[in-house]
This record gives C-alpha cells, sequence and structure tokens, in this order.
C-alpha cells in the first residue's frame, strides 16, 4: 500500500494524516486541575467532617420525607449537576445513529452486559477472597454493592470531556450519552438489585425506585422539556451560545459542593480505613482497563472510525458516580461500607480515565491504519 493510500481511511474513518500531530486539546482552567480540585475537596470534607461532627451529622440525617431516605443537600447538588448535563441531550439526534449503528452498539453491550457483572465477578475475586485476610464477610458484601451500584451507572457528563480530549465525533458522543440515559431509566434499579442480590446483599426495590425517579427520571424530564420548550421558542443559537453557557457555573459549584460533602460524610472511613481505600481501588482499576480495552478492541474489529471508537471506549469505562454516591447514599447511609466504595471511585475516575485518553491518542495512528488496511 503507497503512503497516500496509508494516510487516507475508508470513508467511514475520519482521515488522519501520520506526518503531521493533531493539535493538543485544551480544556478549560476547571477540567484542566479536575484532580487538584477533587484532591482540595476531599481534604476540606474530610476536615468539615472531624471538625464540625455535629453539623454534618445532621446534614447526613435530613430526608425528603420519613423513611424516603434521600438526603435533602446531597439531593439537590445531584439535581444542580445533572439538570444541566440533561439540557444538553437532544434525543431528536438519535434517528441519526441508524446510518453507524456498529459504535453504539459496541457500547451498549459492554455498558450494560459487561461492565456491570464484570465489576461484579471482580469485586467477588478480589473482596471475597483476595482480601479476606485485611475484610470481613459483611464489610465485602457491602464493598461489593457499592461497586456495583458504581458501575451499573454508565457516565455521562465528563464522557463529553474524554471525547474531546481524543478528537471523539461530538455529535455521535451525544447519541450514545442520550442512549445510555434513557436505558438507564429501565435497566439500572433491575441490575443493581439482580447483582447484589447474587452478592446476598438486600436492597429494598422502594428505596431504589425512589433513587431512580430522584436522581435520574425528573432531571432527565425536566431537562427534556426546557430544552424542547426553550429551543422552540428561541431558537438553537440562542439555547447553545447563551442558555446552556449560563449553567456551566452552577454544575461545576454543585460537583465541588457534593464532593466535599461526600468526603465530609465519609470522613471517618476515609481516616480510619485508608488501607480499605487503597484495596477497593484495585478492582475499579482493573475494570476500568478491562472495559476500556475491551471496547476499544471490539470497535477495531469491527472497523468503527476512531472518532467514534476512543470515546465509546471511554464511556464503556468511566462511571456516572454522581449518580452512584447519591443512590448508595439513599440505599445504605452515607456513612456505610457502601458508599465508601464509590466515594473511592470518584478518587480514582479522573488520573485513571485521562490515562485511558492518552491510550486512545497514543495508539490512534495505529488503529487508523490497521482499520484502513482492513477495507
Amino acid at each position: 500500500m503507497n503512503k497516500a493510500k496509508e494516510e487516507l481511511i475508508t470513508s467511514d474513518v475520519v482521515s488522519y494524516k501520520t506526518d503531521s500531530s493533531p493539535i493538543p486539546k485544551r480544556l478549560n482552567f476547571f477540567e484542566r486541575y479536575l484532580s487538584l480540585w477533587v484532591l482540595i475537596c476531599m481534604v476540606v470534607g474530610v476536615a468539615l467532617g472531624k471538625l464540625l461532627p455535629g453539623v454534618v451529622d445532621i446534614l447526613s440525617q435530613l430526608e425528603f420525607g420519613e423513611g424516603s431516605q434521600v438526603n435533602v443537600p446531597i439531593a439537590i447538588l445531584i439535581w444542580l449537576m445533572i439538570y444541566p448535563m440533561m439540557l444538553k441531550i437532544d434525543f431528536g439526534s438519535l434517528a441519526g445513529v441508524t446510518k453507524r449503528p456498529k459504535g453504539l452498539l459496541v457500547t451498549l453491550f459492554v455498558n450494560w452486559l459487561v461492565k456491570p457483572f464484570s465489576m461484579a465477578f471482580f469485586a467477588w475475586v478480589f473482596l471475597h477472597h483476595l482480601f479476606t485476610a485485611w475484610i470481613d464477610l459483611e464489610t465485602a458484601q457491602n464493598y461489593t454493592a457499592g461497586l456495583i451500584i458504581l458501575a451499573a451507572a454508565p457516565c455521562t457528563a465528563m464522557v463529553f470531556v474524554w471525547s474531546y480530549l481524543t478528537e471523539g465525533d461530538p455529535a455521535y458522543t451525544l447519541v450514545q450519552v442520550a442512549v445510555n440515559d434513557l436505558i438507564m431509566l429501565f435497566a439500572f434499579a433491575p441490575v443493581v438489585m439482580f447483582l447484589c442480590g447474587v452478592a446476598n446483599v438486600v436492597v429494598p426495590s422502594k428505596v431504589l425506585i425512589t433513587s431512580v425517579v430522584v436522581f435520574i427520571v425528573i432531571p432527565l424530564a425536566a431537562g427534556w422539556f426546557t430544552r424542547t420548550s426553550l429551543v422552540k421558542a428561541r431558537g438553537q443559537t440562542w439555547f447553545d451560545q447563551q442558555f446552556l453557557p449560563a449553567f456551566h457555573p452552577v454544575t461545576v459549584m454543585a460537583l465541588l459542593a457534593t464532593l466535599v460533602l461526600i468526603f465530609a460524610f465519609q470522613a471517618q472511613n476515609l481516616t480510619t480505613q485508608w488501607f480499605a481505600v487503597i484495596l477497593l481501588a484495585i478492582p475499579i482499576l482493573v475494570q476500568v482497563y478491562f472495559n476500556s480495552s475491551l471496547t476499544y478492541f471490539l470497535m477495531w474489529m469491527f472497523r468503527v472510525p476512531h472518532n467514534v471508537a476512543s470515546p465509546g471506549a471511554l464511556i464503556g469505562a468511566s462511571n456516572f458516580f454522581e449518580l452512584a454516591v447519591a443512590v448508595a447514599i439513599t440505599l445504605f447511609g452515607p456513612g456505610s461500607p457502601a458508599a465508601l466504595a464509590c466515594v473511592v471511585g470518584v478518587l480514582v475516575e479522573v488520573p485513571v480515565m485521562l490515562s485511558v485518553c492518552n491510550i486512545c491518542n497514543r495508539s490512534r495512528p495505529w488503529y487508523q491504519r490497521t482499520v484502513g488496511m482492513k477495507a
């Protein structure tokens, strides 16, 4: 194959010239130092939990009605984060996916038929067998429940950041997120209940369904209604350029406040069970690299364009940790082992996903060259 043919990939794939490097992507100030903000929030949250335990305890016990187990501060902050995310989703774009369905099918296969089950398997291997010298059975079961909840919620917001960093197709990424969110409405609760049942952890169905309604259905419906109404009244340009940007500071502040509150609720566990944090990080790391590698390989095998394959691999590996933490707190309490497992997911998420982005970017020339040769 001559050089010209090597530099051009099939019509499905965005062309890529091997003799020139793509312009490096730059994030905005907040996203560029996200790992630092997470660390600062952890320090502030733990300090608040230690210095003001009474105040933190009061906040942790605030519920929407007796027995609902939905924490008021967490719920409000989660809404402030999720609602702007849902505003970005154009469900009308779903029709266009029929022209290139392979990437979406691979992503859905990994997200819903591999990822939660692989996480349950890795939790079983590590927590119930390899780490039994340090973790008792009951605690291991609760950790496993938290990890299952973490893996059963595909990432929504940060996917757009990962897609940007890997030069992903933004329209296709939007479709992948939209479809995952719709499936999450119906599949999240059954998957969690089934896998937690296998792990011998009883999950109250009423509380879990309440969590799905509060943290998924309501913000998703509100986002769809707002987007549809405002685009119709003011136009797409006004919505994209004026309305959406106004929510960015709200999302940022809500995320940081949520992290502070989460770490405050877990202050005791983080300071007294730091070794457990290290142990929990291991199955999470294995799960992330396993699922991202599997997705990337399947995308390559089915000759999916790299600008769809890379964000797909990241969607297949990352977690909607904000939702997972909220659900774990609702089901098991703010100081529970399950909530701690989800909090460890927060600590691991950003640096690990940045490493996956780097792998996707470095392998782009190989990926596109070999996909082109298979044509």
